[in-house]
C-alpha cells in the first residue's frame, strides 16, 4: 500500500511539473508570437473561425433566452415589493457581470475544448508532432499558441456579444409584458452600468479563455501513444475546464466584492 501511494505521489508530482513546464513554454512562445506570426497566423484565423464565428448562433439563442427569463421573473416578482427600478440593476449584474462570461465559457469549453484536445491527441498518436520537431518547428509555437490566442479572443468577443444580445432579448420580451420606450430602457441600463462591470466581464472572459485553451492543449499533448487515450483527454479537457472556470469565477467575484 505504501508503495502504491508512493507511485501515485510520484505520478502526481510528475504531472504537476509537466503542467508547469507546459504553461511556461506557452507563456514564452506567446510573447514571441508576433515575431513569428507569419508561421502560425492562418492557424489563429481558423481557430477564431471555428471557436468564435461558428458559435455565434448558439450564443445568440442562449443569450436571448436568459435575457427573456430574467425580465419575466423580475417583472413579475419585483413589482410586488415596489422595487421595479431594481430590474435594471439585476440585468446588469446577472447578465454582464456573471452569466455572460461564465455561460460563454461553458459553451466554448464544451464545444471547442474537446475538439482541440482530440485534434492534438490525434497528431501525437500519428507522430505529426515528431515530424514538426524534426524539421525545426516548435509545436508549442505553431500548434498551441495560435489556439490559445484564438480561443481567448473568441471568448472575449462572444462574451461581449452575449451581453448585448441578453440585454436586447430582455428588451424585446419587455415589450410583450409592459412596453417600454427604447431610449428609456437603454438609458436606464446605461445609468446602472459601471466601468467596473465592464472590466469585470472583460477580465473574466480573458481568464476563462486562457483556462479553456491551455487545459485543452495540455490534455491533447498528454496523449502518449494510444488512440484510446484521445476520448479521455477530450473528457478531461471539458471537466477540468469547467472546474477551473468555476474556481476562477468565484475568486474574481470574491475579490470584486471585497
Amino acid at each position: 500500500m505504501v508503495a502504491a501511494l508512493g507511485r501515485w505521489a510520484n505520478d502526481k508530482a510528475r504531472d504537476y511539473a509537466y503542467a508547469l513546464g507546459f504553461c511556461f513554454q506557452v507563456l514564452k512562445e506567446t510573447a514571441l508570437f508576433m515575431r513569428r506570426k507569419q508561421v502560425a497566423f492562418h492557424v489563429l484565423v481558423l481557430q477564431i473561425l471555428f471557436t468564435g464565428v461558428e458559435a455565434v448562433s448558439i450564443v445568440s439563442l442562449i443569450a436571448l433566452s436568459f435575457g427573456a427569463v430574467i425580465i419575466v421573473e423580475g417583472g413579475t416578482v419585483l413589482p410586488r415589493f415596489g422595487q421595479t427600478s431594481l430590474l435594471y440593476s439585476i440585468l446588469i449584474v446577472v447578465i454582464t457581470r456573471e452569466l455572460g462570461p461564465i455561460l460563454t465559457a461553458f459553451i466554448i469549453a464544451a464545444r471547442s475544448g474537446p475538439a482541440i484536445a482530440a485534434e492534438l491527441g490525434n497528431m501525437v498518436v500519428s507522430h505529426e508532432i515528431e515530424a514538426y520537431m524534426s524539421v525545426g518547428i516548435n509545436p508549442i509555437s505553431y500548434l498551441v499558441v495560435p489556439r490559445v490566442l484564438g480561443v481567448t479572443i473568441s471568448v472575449m468577443a462572444l462574451t461581449i456579444y452575449f451581453n448585448f444580445f441578453g440585454l436586447v432579448g430582455s428588451f424585446l420580451v419587455a415589450q410583450l409584458i409592459h412596453p417600454i420606450p427604447f431610449v428609456e430602457y437603454f438609458s436606464a441600463l446605461l445609468r446602472k452600468l459601471q466601468m467596473r462591470d465592464i472590466l469585470s466581464t472583460l477580465l473574466k472572459s480573458f481568464i476563462f479563455g486562457v483556462i479553456i485553451s491551455v487545459v485543452a492543449t495540455y490534455q491533447g499533448f498528454k496523449v502518449s501513444a494510444s488512440v484510446t487515450e484521445i476520448p479521455r483527454a477530450a473528457i478531461k479537457a471539458v471537466g477540468q475546464g469547467f472546474v477551473l472556470c468555476f474556481l476562477a469565477d468565484a475568486l474574481i467575484t470574491l475579490i470584486y466584492y471585497v
